[in-house]
């Protein structure tokens, strides 16, 4: 395990989003390179780079035209690992998004393996044997080959899947098994691409829907022994690496695939769902202040998955992601200061979507762009100054538009503001990377009463008290000390605590 995760803190940058240094509209590697000093100062020391490949963009840089060359609109090679050497130099480490399931329909492998002549990329991809050969279980696309065949794609039309084979054959004049060498073939381009990024200096990948690459494989086996041949290349060639799962099934992820990390992801109903999005639009969400929220829920589920990979790699929360509407559509502004004291004080390896930190909103209504649809409204430019298009970009056709709001917040106005989500992010950010504690993994005890809210969960020992309601509540404190931080009041006294609406404090037990 890499060391350096124990005490990681992730800031997702979407590059088309982030900042723009010549003006066509859309961010670039230099704008990144620009901004690292900004990422250090939040307290983050890791980065994970949504894709910066070349594609057509059908799926935002999630159709992979060549995994060996940065997008033009982007930079170059040359900028990538300039980029990987500036933030080297000031701590920050790189995580690259590895697209393994599926690539572009303009991929050369692509290209060659839909020519009806054989070739060594015939296999690459998956391919029925006859264009009338469509069977209705699968998304295949049909008629569109010079070969005689239909594909199949894991999502959008232009995404055609990757070959890794079937654990469950239900068409043998088809389907290939995992150890055919075609199939290992796959497997061993993915790793090719991987090595070709970490010998230029990456940290590491997040690895884009990392369950989904044998098909038939409901229980993951055959998935997860590819996973963990990767693992076994990384411990061994790259031992510093790290890699972080599109999965959200920790014991899967990190146990039986061997991944460091597990994103815990936002499906509705699962625990983080729970949280911070259940119901509608969050009304019974457990950081609501209306109280109709369920700790328990969120604890029965995360709790056992906690204690069985605890030892193997980390749970990861995100405040948010390129694929999620910004938790702005759901709470206010009290309630994203406690959404954040909650996931920065948690264990696992935490990660700040761009624009989290200074309360970018969800921008409802936005034509969709380069297949975001839902999305695109979390994918709006970062909002840094009260310049043009907010400081993004000098463009009068920005990759999108912008807040307009006349309280939009940017970091000129939130970062010296004493009430900002920003203060609150970056305060405890600094407190994670204080206290060894709050770090990594470790004891985690969670308290909560008849009524569920408040709730508090001891880490070491520190112990972390949220009262999420719009009112003021009491529990049972099971553990008093000094204060070190806190978010409103809250008083402790003959074995309670009294804490004032939507507040929070991190208490050092005495002794």
């Amino acid at each position: 395990m890499p060391n350096w995760l124990n005490d990681a803190v992730f800031y997702e940058i979407y590059p088309q989003s982030f900042c723009d240094t010549n003006g066509d509209g859309i961010g670039d590697i230099e704008g990144i390179i620009s901004k690292l000093d900004y990422v250090k100062s939040l307290g983050c020391n890791a980065i994970w780079l949504n894709p910066i490949y070349d594609s057509p963009f059908m799926d935002a840089g999630y159709d992979v035209r060549n995994y060996k060359k940065v997008a033009e609109r982007y930079g170059t090679n040359d900028d990538l690992v300039r980029l990987f050497d500036e933030a080297h130099k000031k701590e920050i480490k790189i995580l690259l998004d590895l697209v393994p399931g599926h690539t572009s329909d303009q991929h050369e492998w692509f290209l060659e393996a839909k020519k009806a002549a054989k070739s060594e990329y015939s296999n690459r991809y998956i391919f029925t044997k006859s264009v009338w050969d469509a069977p209705p279980q699968y998304r295949m696309m049909c008629g569109l080959c010079e070969r005689d065949g239909n594909y199949m794609v894991n999502y959008f039309s232009s995404q055609p899947a990757l070959n890794y084979g079937f654990h469950e054959i239900t068409h043998p004049e088809w389907q290939l098994p995992c150890d055919h060498p075609d199939c290992l073939a796959t497997a061993e381009a993915m790793k090719d691409v991987m090595r070709f990024w970490l010998d230029k200096g990456a940290d590491g990948f997040r690895v884009d829907m990392a369950d989904s690459l044998v098909k038939n494989d409901d229980d993951k086996i055959a998935t997860a022994k590819i996973w963990r041949g990767v693992r076994d290349m990384l411990d061994t060639e790259y031992p510093n690496a790290a890699m972080v799962a599109e999965w959200c099934n920790p014991e899967r992820a990190i146990n039986n695939a061997g991944f460091h990390m597990d994103f815990y992801l936002d499906h509705y109903g699962n625990g983080y769902s729970r949280l911070f999005r259940y119901g509608e639009f969050g009304d019974q969400a457990v950081f609501n202040p209306n109280g109709k929220g369920d700790i328990k829920a969120f604890a029965d589920e995360y709790l056992p998955n906690y204690e069985k990979t605890k030892d193997n790699g980390y749970i990861s929360f995100m405040t948010n992601n390129h694929d999620m509407p910004r938790v702005t559509a759901y709470l206010d502004k009290e309630a994203i200061k406690l959404v954040n004291a909650f996931i920065f004080t948690m264990p696992g390896v935490p990660f700040l979507y761009y624009g989290d930190e200074i309360g970018m909103r969800y921008q409802n209504g936005i034509v969709s762009k380069e297949g975001g649809y839902s999305r695109t409204g979390s994918r709006t430019p970062m909002q840094w100054n009260s310049g043009k298009n907010l400081g993004f970009s000098t463009s009068d056709e920005p990759y999108l538009a912008v807040d307009k709001s006349a309280d939009a917040p940017t970091v000129e106005n939130q970062k010296d503001d004493p009430d900002s989500i920003y203060k609150v992010v970056t305060d405890i950010i600094a407190l994670r990377h204080k206290y060894d504690d709050l770090k990594g993994n470790g004891e985690l005890e969670f308290m909560y009463e008849e009524g569920k809210i408040p709730f508090a969960y001891k880490r070491g020992n520190l112990v972390m008290y949220f009262n999420p309601l719009g009112e003021s509540a009491v529990m049972n404190a099971k553990y008093t000390g000094k204060t070190v931080y806190s978010l409103g009041n809250a008083e402790f006294a003959n074995g309670k605590v009294t804490m004032s609406p939507q507040s929070f404090a991190l208490v050092e037990i005495d002794g």
